[in-house]
């Protein structure tokens, strides 16, 4: 017997004689306050995030010059959001993706409240190593995609897929205590946010 199956005999065993607690609460807040824009991009600035608001037509143009270089974008990005000369994930080797100046992908909702963009890996988001290796994260969001409140982002997505939850650039403050920007994903993260 190896030490998990002693703790978790051990933890059935004092639960062997308790009553059963019953299904769990499931009527939690069904209603919620707008998402106030002004407050996602307060919190994202915070963040060390750069936000630009621009109309749709726009898009390629700020990422190509935001990257300044290759950006890698996922096969189902609109093709109107997609700069000249891009690569697409068509699983791309991981020195490729590492390569590239950038990435530029959609995302799948953002939370007002806590300044955090949610990626689930659909097709206009792609695989989770292209938002990881690129130094820049270019994130398109549009309006209809923030919600006010983390429980509110949640019952928008599926807990099927992989998600990614970003709050500003990578960043750790481990050692030392001293904040080291793109230990584990971009350095930097851009967001534009269509206009209504």
């Amino acid at each position: 017997m190896n030490s998990k199956d002693l703790i978790l005999g051990r933890v059935r065993a004092a639960l062997r004689d308790a009553p059963d607690p019953g299904p769990a609460p499931r009527d939690y807040r069904r209603s919620f306050p707008a998402a106030d824009l002004d407050v996602l991009v307060d919190r994202l600035v915070d963040y060390k995030a750069s936000v630009r608001r621009i109309a749709e037509d726009d898009v390629a143009a700020a990422a190509f010059a935001i990257a300044g270089g290759t950006i890698v974008v996922p096969p189902g990005l609109p093709l109107n959001w997609r700069p000249e000369g891009v690569l697409v994930d068509d699983n791309l080797a991981p020195d490729r993706i590492a390569g590239a100046a950038a990435v530029l992908t959609a995302a799948a909702v953002a939370v007002a409240e806590t300044g955090t963009i949610v990626l689930d890996a659909s097709p206009d988001q792609g695989r989770r190593i292209i938002t990881l290796l690129p130094d820049v994260h270019i994130v398109v969001l549009r309006p209809g995609q923030v919600v006010a409140s983390v429980p509110e982002a949640v019952g928008r997505l599926d807990p099927g897929k992989p998600l990614t939850w970003i709050s500003g650039p990578s960043a750790t403050s481990d050692i030392e205590l001293n904040r080291v920007e793109g230990v584990h994903g971009p350095r930097h993260l851009h967001v534009l946010l269509l206009e209504s």
